[in-house]
């Protein structure tokens, strides 16, 4: 067995090296397979031991299984042409006036994003946003980036918007219901800030008018999948007040949406098996023990140096600040899984100060949330590889801006409503 620094360097060694990998994704590999790798070897080398290892991932499984059946209610419901209703929703209404669009994009991407998860709003979001910027005769630029500032901005609302919320819900002690009305005014506090700042960033392309294409037609909305989508989010509210994991009114959700789908033929069970992503869920499991390992040999006791304690204004200001540098350090999952046990402790207001940080703050750099590299794919793959310069600045203004209004407005939350 090696000694606690030599094992902290290891393991801090194993992180990086896992999350190059997931930046890169050498052959277009899965993650788990530098993860689980980088799991084996920091339980073999003694930085965590196996009872511990396995306890970690026991208290990680019911996060992913709930992932997974998020993943799957996503697939469903674009499979049905939600996505699709949308953007003709959103060209129909813009009128060849591009900030009529950015304003239609940002109310879809946020409710996508709070109900089916920042992966749903970068995944199968963006590219409909792409075409229905195409159609509207306007220059996609402020459209597809909104869809990524707001797959991290927009996911603070629910537990199920984000796994960095889902990783860190039981901490908090609180229902879904309360979860959700602490968290509302800082979502609206971060998203409106992000439309003032990209009112001005991208004012030169909203300004530039063009023929938008003859519009489709009235859109057909999925009233049936709309319908088992609410009762879904009202079953998530329901089961957590009544001490049971919201997992379970995802599954039903799942059990409706693809039994009709699966009847109709629209799709099959090894399709919805892959839609859950078991290779992610997998990545996830693996990178909570080789974080475990981070965590126990070094990085947090630094954290616990470093962060503040109490839930007063300033110090919720710290803790914000602190999430973000971390997630755009290290990835916010493994941020999250960091910071969530040295806070536990202190009550929900620094849990949810940490959850601001980790989501908001990658808005800074590509390598701060994972949903943020699926967004460079999904434009790297229609030839609108993202400018780094461009998503930079943008960043420099929005983050500092979203942090500290979000936070402020949850301390007032906190102050009205009490923790």
């Amino acid at each position: 067995m090696l000694n606690t620094v030599v094992a902290g360097v290891v393991s801090a060694v194993a992180l990086l090296s896992v999350l190059a990998f997931a930046v890169a994704r050498p052959r277009r590999l899965p993650e788990a397979v530098a993860a689980v790798p980088a799991a084996a070897l920091v339980v073999v080398i003694g930085a965590v031991p196996p009872g511990r290892a396995w306890t970690q991932v026991r208290e990680l499984l019911p996060v992913v299984l709930f992932l997974a059946a998020v993943l799957v209610l996503a697939q469903l419901c674009d499979d049905e042409g939600l996505f699709t209703a949308a953007g003709d929703l959103m060209a129909g209404t813009c009128r060849g006036r591009p900030e009529r669009l950015l304003g239609g994009v940002f109310a879809v991407a946020a409710l996508v994003t709070a109900v089916l998860s920042l992966d749903a709003t970068v995944v199968l979001l963006t590219p409909v946003v792409f075409a229905t910027a195409a159609r509207a005769g306007t220059r996609p630029r402020p459209h597809v980036y909104a869809c990524t500032h707001l797959a991290n901005s927009a996911s603070l609302l629910l537990p199920v918007s984000n796994l960095t919320n889902l990783l860190a819900f039981s901490a908090t002690g609180l229902t879904f219901a309360r979860f959700a009305g602490l968290m509302a005014l800082p979502w609206l506090a971060a998203i409106a800030v992000e439309y003032a700042v990209f009112r001005w960033f991208f004012r030169a392309d909203l300004a530039a008018w063009a023929t938008p294409a003859e519009p489709a037609g009235r859109p057909r909305l999925p009233v049936f999948t709309l319908v088992v989508l609410a009762l879904t989010l009202c079953g998530f509210a329901l089961v957590s007040l009544a001490g049971h994991n919201p997992a379970w009114a995802a599954l039903a959700g799942v059990l409706v949406l693809s039994g009709r789908a699966l009847a109709r033929r629209r799709t099959s069970v090894r399709e919805l098996a892959g839609a859950a992503n078991p290779l992610f869920c997998l990545f996830v499991l693996a990178l909570g023990v080789v974080v475990k390992g981070v965590t126990d040999n070094g990085l947090g006791a630094v954290a616990r140096h470093v962060l503040p304690g109490g839930s007063s204004l300033p110090a919720l200001l710290a803790v914000t600040a602190v999430a973000a540098v971390l997630a755009n350090l290290i990835n916010n999952l493994p941020a999250v899984l960091v910071l969530v046990p040295l806070l536990a402790s202190g009550g929900p207001g620094p849990v949810l100060a940490a959850l601001i940080g980790v989501n908001l703050g990658p808005n800074l750099t590509y390598v701060g949330s994972l949903a943020t590299l699926l967004w460079r794919r999904v434009l790297h793959e229609r030839d609108a590889e993202p400018a780094l310069g461009d998503f930079t600045r943008l960043g420099l203004i929005a983050v500092p801006a979203t942090l500290a209004a979000a936070t402020v407005a949850l301390w007032v939350m906190l102050k009205v409503f009490g923790g």
